[in-house]
């Protein structure tokens, strides 16, 4: 398949996953709370694609949720292009993705994250995953989340759950803490053989994260919490913070790419607490 076929076929996708998750968003809000969105431009004075970022704050549901999509493409920066495959010897790069993180206003219910993108060098490849971080487990929920994780990932290949699973564990990790982010998930990169394939399962992954993240939601959003319960909310919301200012890759790549701040920092929760 001719490249810049691929290039439309996952941008397109990643847009209509965008738009997907943010009229779900709405709904579960009763649309009373809308999404602020912004658009971008990587480049000011050149066309190097851009993207478009949608925040909605101080909801009924939500204290903070961004659904951001991206578009872009140029010449990576010599300090950072031997860090990326296929680009040690040419700077020159394609990338579009799609990333989500929910921070809920119940502290019951869990703080949630999803990417997936499609990055093209001299080759081109799919990463991305999906993980849930609680304030407090509730096992019923992990076995549930990770039941349907598996459940998608057989419908791909017997050995992606393990797999992806064990790299969720090792990537979401706090080695200052020596503790993990939340109950996992699956992260997963660099997949570039066999474009149809791994296509048909980064959209899957999206579906899955759709079903689960109503799921979850509708399981909760009536359920009473304590200020207690918010306090240990706050102390999470810090670990994460931290994480993704540390160690997230998506961050650094946004970073280094030119990417829009606000976009890049949406994962930050709205307020967080350290002790």
């Amino acid at each position: 398949m001719d490249l810049e076929i691929k290039k439309e076929l996952t941008s397109n996708w990643f847009q209509t996953l965008q738009n997907a998750f943010c009229d779900d968003i709405k709904k579960i809000e009763k649309n009373k709370t809308k999404f602020s969105s912004n658009t971008w431009r990587k480049n000011k004075f050149k066309n190097e694609g851009g993207g478009e970022y949608r925040i909605l704050q101080n909801g009924n549901v939500f204290d903070k949720v961004g659904v951001n999509f991206s578009k872009v493409y140029g010449r990576f920066p010599k300090k950072f292009q031997k860090n990326i495959p296929g680009a040690e010897n040419d700077p020159r790069f394609w990338a579009s993705g799609i990333s989500v993180v929910m921070h809920m206003k119940n502290p019951l219910i869990p703080a949630m994250h999803f990417n997936t993108r499609y990055i093209c060098t001299t080759y081109d490849w799919f990463g991305g995953g999906m993980d849930v971080t609680p304030s407090k487990i509730d096992m019923p929920e992990k076995k549930y989340f990770h039941k349907i994780l598996k459940d998608m990932c057989n419908r791909h290949n017997p050995n992606y759950y393990k797999k992806y699973k064990k790299w969720c564990d090792e990537y979401f990790y706090l080695p200052h803490r020596e503790e993990t982010r939340g109950i996992g998930g699956i992260f997963f990169d660099y997949k570039k053989k066999n474009f149809e394939k791994n296509f048909s399962f980064v959209r899957d992954v999206g579906v899955t994260f759709q079903e689960i993240f109503n799921k979850i939601i509708q399981r909760k959003i009536k359920k009473k919490w304590t200020i207690r319960d918010k306090e240990e909310q706050y102390i999470k919301r810090g670990r994460y913070a931290e994480f993704n200012l540390l160690y997230d890759r998506g961050t650094k790549f946004g970073l280094k790419t030119g990417g829009n701040i606000e976009g890049i920092l949406m994962s930050l929760p709205p307020l967080a607490k350290w002790k």
